[in-house]
């Protein structure tokens, strides 16, 4: 054996070493996220299997290993000792996670034509009278991304709920045979967790005011009598999902003193929280561009300048005019306190602040903010950007892509013959077809692509740092997968396809790439329809 083959050998050897700590790292990452109450148990074992992988990746050469690794050792140090996963650390890892996994992905899976998935999702457990029906849910659940099981006695659900808590469950309120026989058996498994399961019960025979009481009190999220589709339980499963974990919130505070700044910052990321802190008022023109923050937290008094003064200044933004403000004083006057409120304020917190307090003024405020913002750039039906919107994120990418000299595209979605759709199934089966795309593209493509309803049965998506052949296969994937999707009406089933045009910026405008893009989804329809065309080609 050659020097060269021997040192290829040696590096084989190596990178099975790598891999194989990092899917340590991921195995650890399960057991948290599978019962984040117990999470505290295994915060010192995934710090020491993130570091170890980190010292074996620089070790070895394997650079993007070494990055994801370090990405989630930092993490954790966000982590307190000896307390469970905050909230709002959850999603930073996950997303940290899931580009580990890319990494450590055999080259085969890398290169298979399936969508990649999240590494080892959480179970959905199904528990249904019919094994017909819950057969069926399961295929389909599968094109979503979602990891489903089916379970024909209560013993043996109870026994794997033990064994890996499932995201939810899908129980029938007959289930074992008995009457209300499946709400018994929810009844039995909740007593055995923390934190309660959320369980989405159905029923064909019961809608009684009495059943319904008893599947809400232990733990009935959502309640179908009669029973639902297939469509309609999926839009629901993915509902209460760790798909759609809430990210944290956004806080600016503005506060003269060190030691309260620190202390607030020290809670809020307790809280999982994204907080930045500023100290001096003269900089909260370039901190509200740089951080866009969700809410923002200003002393009244301090030195040049008041809160109220600063509260005007910030209003005076249209960007910034809906963001709830919470002014912090000693303050106990009410009249002072209405007219501080009155100058651009949304709610007051009196000196010394209670960390209990300060938290839940937070989330009621970020809560009502962001869906008063959804309202206004969401689509209402999909949940998807608006086309307003969807233009808007448009002109930024385009900043940054000119700002960092990456590359970007830009894809047109529309539906083939919707019209025949809606005039066969009717209006709801074709709104139940939007939603099921939409569902669809969050599912397969990255967090970092923004996806909207450009208007009827037309969709958009923003690619950043895409080449334009890699998001035409991309998205050509997509539409092979979501064409074998069988729809459900009713006791029908039916098959639905799309066609998309992409075009790569070119350092034109906005409106340009969306010409580009509309003129190859045209060229799709021209060609048959159910296909994908690049404008480069």
């Amino acid at each position: 054996m050659n020097d060269d083959s021997q040192k290829d050998k040696l590096r084989q050897h190596f990178a099975r070493r790598v891999t194989t700590q990092a899917r340590v790292v991921l195995d650890t990452w399960q057991k948290i996220h599978e019962d984040t109450g117990q999470s505290a148990v295994f915060r010192g074992d995934f710090a020491r299997a993130a570091d170890k992988l980190v010292r074996y990746a620089k070790r070895f050469d394997m650079e993007s290993h070494a990055d994801s690794g370090r990405q989630v050792f930092d993490l954790i140090g966000e982590w307190p000792e000896g307390t469970a996963l905050p909230e709002g650390l959850d999603r930073k890892l996950q997303d940290a996670i899931e580009q580990l996994s890319h990494c450590t992905l055999r080259r085969t899976d890398q290169e298979a034509s399936e969508a990649p998935q999240q590494y080892r999702r959480t179970p959905v457990y199904i528990a249904l009278a019919s094994e017909e029906m819950a057969g069926r849910l399961i295929r389909q659940l599968e094109f979503f991304g979602f990891r489903a099981s089916a379970f024909n006695t209560a013993d043996k659900l109870i026994e794997a709920c033990a064994l890996h808590k499932p995201e939810t469950i899908l129980m029938d309120v007959n289930y074992g045979g008995e009457p209300l026989s499946g709400i018994a058996t929810i009844e039995r498994l909740q007593e055995r967790h923390d934190t309660p399961i959320p369980i989405i019960f159905m029923s064909d025979e019961d809608g009684t005011i009495q059943t319904r009481l008893r599947a809400s009190r232990c733990g009935g999220e959502e309640f179908f009598y009669p029973a639902v589709d297939p469509g309609q339980l999926i839009e629901k499963i993915e509902t209460y999902t760790h798909g759609n974990t809430v990210e944290p919130y956004k806080v600016l505070v503005l506060d003269d003193s060190r030691a309260q700044a620190k202390f607030m910052e020290t809670v809020l990321k307790k809280a999982g929280m994204n907080a930045h802190i500023i100290t001096d008022p003269m900089e909260i023109i370039h901190a509200l561009e740089s951080f866009s923050p969700e809410i923002i937290i200003l002393d009244m008094y301090m030195p040049g300048c008041t809160g109220m003064e600063i509260a005007r200044v910030i209003r005076q933004q249209d960007r910034f005019h809906s963001v709830p403000i919470i002014y912090l004083s000693a303050e106990e006057d009410v009249s002072k306190q209405l007219h501080a409120m009155s100058l651009g304020g949304d709610d007051f917190l009196t000196k010394p602040i209670d960390p209990k307090h300060l938290i839940s003024t937070i989330h009621n405020r970020g809560r009502r903010a962001r869906s008063l913002l959804a309202l206004m750039i969401r689509d209402s039906l999909t949940g998807l950007f608006n086309h307003t919107h969807t233009l808007h994120l448009l002109d930024q990418e385009i900043v940054r892509a000119r700002q960092k000299d990456q590359q970007l595209c830009f894809a047109m979605i529309d539906i083939d013959y919707f019209k025949k759709v809606n005039d066969t199934f009717g209006h709801p089966i074709g709104d139940r077809v939007l939603r099921s795309l939409s569902m669809f593209l969050k599912q397969r493509l990255r967090k970092t692509d923004h996806i909207g309803r450009y208007g009827g049965e037309e969709f958009a998506i923003i690619l950043p740092d895409t080449r334009e052949s890699d998001a035409r296969n991309v998205l050509n994937e997509i539409r092979e997968r979501f064409s074998e999707l069988l729809q459900p009406a009713g006791d029908r089933e039916f098959n639905v396809t799309f066609s998309c045009g992409v075009a790569a910026w070119k350092g034109d405008t906005s409106q340009a790439l969306c010409e580009r893009a509309d003129k190859a989804l045209y060229r799709s329809k021209a060609e048959g329809r159910n296909c994908v065309t690049a404008a480069g080609d």
